[in-house]
Parts: structure tokens; C-alpha cells; sequence
């Protein structure tokens, strides 16, 4: 199993480490990618070294993407790359998560039309414009994609996340 992070800095630090750490915990091969590759730097001053840019990542080397939240994804959404990847990603039916802001880039992968989902609550209405049923929940599972609202829900969210491993396995 093999899991890509899509950030950028200003992603909240809890939301990127929690299943960071989670996923090397078992034992899940994870690359990290920032636009350009370089240092992510989280909202509360932790950082992470990325290990290669959006553009040399492949979605078919991937069994599931991983979109953390904050400030991040509004600068993930506007690489093509990524937005590219997290399409191809999801019409292939792997694994697909996001917690907090990081549907903002399903959105405009315009991946969610039709799908169940939740996000940070202040996203609600973007998620809706974009076909998604909203729901306020901890975590919505919709087939292969599992969304959070944010940092409380992360004990929810990687109980579904790695529940979806499991059964891919």
C-alpha cells in the first residue's frame, strides 16, 4: 500500500501529522508532495520536507491520496497537477480522504458531484455548489471517499481511512 499527501504549507500541523505518522505506523509507503517540492511549514510552526513536487508524482504509483486542511489547500487547488492527480485518483477508485479544507481541492477536481461528504463547516456551502450532499458528521464515508470536518474528527477519520485500507488489502 502506497498513500500520496497533496500539501502546501499553511496546512494545519495536526491534520497532516496525525495520519502522517499514522500510516508509517502501518507500514504504508507515504511520499509527500508540495507544488514545488519543497519544506511544508503548518500553520502552528511545524514543518515537514516534501519529497518531490506535484508535477513528478504519478497516480498510478498510489493506492490512496490524502488532502489535509488549513490554509494548504487553497494553494494545492491551484496547481493543475495536483488537481489532475486527485482526479485521476478518484476516477480510478482508490482510496481518496480529506479532512477540514482539503475538499476544497475535490471541489475543484470536481470530483464530488453526486458523492456524500463533509468539511470544515464554513465550506459547507462551496461542497453543496459543487453537487456534494453536505452532511455534518465526524466522517462520511461515500464508497472509496472519506471525508472529516476537522482536527476533533481525526480519531474518526483514521478509523475509516484505515478501515478502507484494510478491505483493499
Amino acid at each position: 500500500m502506497k498513500a500520496l499527501i497533496l500539501t502546501a504549507s499553511g496546512v494545519e500541523d495536526c491534520e497532516l501529522f496525525y495520519p502522517y505518522y499514522r500510516f508509517k505506523e502501518e507500514n504504508i509507503e507515504v511520499d509527500v508532495a508540495s507544488p514545488e517540492g519543497e519544506k511544508i511549514l503548518g500553520e502552528h510552526g511545524y514543518s515537514l520536507e516534501a519529497n518531490l513536487p506535484f508535477a513528478d508524482a504519478n497516480a498510478e504509483d498510489y493506492d490512496l491520496l490524502f488532502l489535509p486542511g488549513g490554509k494548504g489547500p487553497e494553494k494545492v487547488r491551484l496547481q493543475p497537477e495536483a488537481v489532475e492527480i486527485t482526479k485521476r485518483m478518484f476516477e480510478s477508485d482508490k482510496i481518496v480522504t480529506a479532512i477540514c479544507h482539503g475538499p476544497q481541492v475535490l471541489i475543484s477536481a470536481d470530483v464530488v458531484r453526486g458523492k456524500r461528504a463533509t468539511c470544515w463547516p464554513a465550506l459547507r456551502d462551496d461542497l453543496k455548489a459543487a453537487g456534494a450532499e453536505y452532511l455534518d458528521q465526524e466522517v462520511v464515508v461515500a464508497g472509496t471517499l472519506i471525508t472529516s470536518r476537522y482536527p476533533p474528527d481525526l480519531p474518526a477519520f483514521c478509523r475509516e481511512v484505515f478501515a478502507a485500507v484494510r478491505q483493499a488489502v
